[in-house]
């Protein structure tokens, strides 16, 4: 059996959601190994004259423990 441990983070980017994500998940990598998953669990954009310029979410990125 194995255990599964859930970390939170922040990420944001000036090219979208997904673009987040994928960074979010690539900066977790840096430091743990077997990521299994990424929940995104909220998304903000920021606006400034009437455009967005930065989308930001909150991520719970899921990884088994040795």
């Amino acid at each position: 059996m194995a255990v599964v441990k859930v970390i939170e983070v922040l990420s944001e980017s000036v090219n979208g959601w997904e673009a987040a994500a994928q960074e979010a998940v690539a900066g977790a990598a840096k430091t743990i190994n077997d990521i299994q998953s990424v929940y995104i669990s909220n998304m903000q954009a920021i606006v400034e004259n009437n455009k967005i310029v930065n989308y930001r979410i909150n991520a719970k990125i899921s990884f088994i423990v040795k």
